[in-house]
């Protein structure tokens, strides 16, 4: 017995090890295709000289929608819009005035965070809430009621070990649960960089005017309050209403596993203030240049890929949503065994994924890449997080992944959701790596025989949100579906 246990095991091994060999033969095609033909770095710029900004629901975000579409098409791919309704938002005036009182304001450099209301016009007592954490509004005691909270966008220098990083939209949502009537939120970049950004854990409009200031005005403002009072007055304008969106979905049908599906996407949608050459040019420019080099080669893909270009993400991850909530409704959800993310994906050294049993798989074919590629270091992440595309389909249970360990080049990540988020940033090589080895592992994930993991059940994805330290931002998001087990009793 123990005999043909061990023959069993050999011949499962040397099963494993063709399949490998076949994997090394397709991932060198791959290289050498997207290291000598890739087109995303040009593409890209064109988009980013022709289009500019992308965002959802302009004249440029519709221009941005088509651009994708006829690529994939030109490609030979069977492409689809899938239409969703959004609630558009957009900026039009914005002045923001602080000083020692009411009679003494001066103009501060800001910039409207997303989703703030049509109009607001206030003017309060500033309250300093450090972090802007639930704990920070238990020890303020109540006295932001009706006063505009002062908010730093990360975890201040000096905060305890182990300080929640909550997402700006969520201590939006803690000022406006503990009854203030306006939040500015501190930039944690050098040099009063502007960040931009929804306010709107839900994408819709919320209750009271949020901005944001540089670092170094909202640090003087900080030392101020701890010797005086501080007034703000934040007026601003804006524009909100329901229009229409696009997502791009283009289509490879699979072999003998052809009823099972691989997601590849990315948000092709930005913010105004740029071209938006980093978030996420160069994710969702990949992505299409993932489904170039599959045409081009014409490689298999037993499972069905689908490569989908979300709109609205910025405004509240809206274009995901409306893809999951539609496969749902289709009765087709399970038929998505893995969602692969690629937002500000850049250079990655390795592969992230939320479910730590792909380990075995995703460093087996990640070592075939190292073979081609010793830049490729094949690091390895287990972690499940939230605020892109993957979230609505971690929320159903879904397997999710991409790249990992990667850098943004020539200090993009200090222009995040600015005006300085331009095509001059990109880096041609670092892009052509995010194509080389993402296009491998969708590859990989499409042919494997059988995938360790499949859908969580409902409590198993409860479980697996709380051991990953996501309940709180949940629960701040209203996203938390499940009732504590008190609550149920009543």
């Amino acid at each position: 017995m123990m005999k043909a246990l061990i023959g069993l095991s050999l011949l499962c091994c040397s099963l494993s090890l063709t399949a490998q060999d076949d994997f090394n033969k397709e991932f060198s095609a791959i290289n050498s295709d997207i290291q000598a033909h890739s087109k995303a770095y040009s593409n890209l710029k064109a988009a980013s000289e022709q289009i500019g900004h992308r965002l959802t629901g302009s004249a440029n975000g519709a221009k941005a929608e088509a651009y994708a579409y006829n690529l994939l098409k030109s490609y030979g791919y069977q492409v689809n819009y899938q239409p969703f309704e959004v609630e558009s938002w957009s900026r039009l005036t914005n002045n923001t005035k602080i000083g020692g009182s009411v009679n003494t304001l001066q103009d501060v450099p800001s910039v409207a965070l997303a989703h703030s209301p049509v109009q607001a016009q206030v003017t309060a007592e500033v309250v300093d809430l450090g972090n802007g954490l639930a704990e920070d509004y238990v020890k303020d005691q109540g006295k932001v009621k009706g006063k505009i909270a002062l908010v730093y966008l990360g975890v201040l220098p000096g905060s305890p070990e182990g300080t929640p990083r909550l997402h700006r939209s969520e201590k939006a949502a803690l000022a406006i649960e503990n009854g203030a009537v306006g939040v500015i939120i501190i930039n944690t970049v050098k040099n009063n960089v502007l960040l931009t950004g929804t306010a709107s854990v839900t994408g819709k409009l919320i209750a009271i005017p949020a901005v944001c200031v540089g670092l170094e005005d909202g640090t003087k403002i900080k030392e101020s309050l701890k010797t005086a009072a501080a007034f703000a007055s934040l007026q601003m304008t804006n524009f909100s209403g329901l229009i229409k969106a696009r997502n791009v979905v283009a289509t490879l049908k699979g072999g003998k596993l052809a009823q099972e599906k691989i997601v590849v996407g990315g948000h092709l949608d930005s913010w105004d203030l740029a071209t938006g050459a980093i978030d996420n040019g160069i994710g969702s420019f990949a992505i299409i240049d993932q489904a170039r080099a599959f045409k081009k080669l014409k490689l298999k893909n037993d499972r069905t890929i689908e490569f989908v270009l979300f709109m609205g993400e910025e405004q509240g991850l809206l274009g995901s949503k409306a893809y999951v909530a539609a496969a749902d409704a289709a009765g087709k959800l399970d038929e998505v065994k893995y969602m692969l993310n690629y937002d500000m994906t850049n250079d990655p050294k390795g592969f992230a994924t939320s479910r730590a049993e792909m380990k075995g798989l995703f460093t087996s074919w990640g070592a075939s890449i190292t073979q081609l590629d010793t830049g490729f270091k094949n690091m390895f992440h287990a972690a499940a997080g939230l605020h892109s595309d993957h979230q609505p389909f971690l929320m159903q249970g879904i397997p999710v992944g991409g790249g990992y360990g990667g850098k943004l080049p020539n200090n993009a990540g200090s222009f995040y959701h600015s005006n300085g988020d331009s095509f001059a940033l990109v880096d041609e090589q670092g892009l052509k790596n995010t194509v080389r080895y993402s296009t491998m592992l969708t590859y990989a994930l499409a042919n494997t025989p059988t995938l360790p993991v499949k859908r969580q059940t409902d409590p198993e994805l409860q479980k697996f949100l709380t051991d990953s330290g996501l309940e709180l931002p949940l629960k701040i998001a209203g996203e938390w579906r499940w009732k504590e087990e008190a609550d149920a009793k009543h």
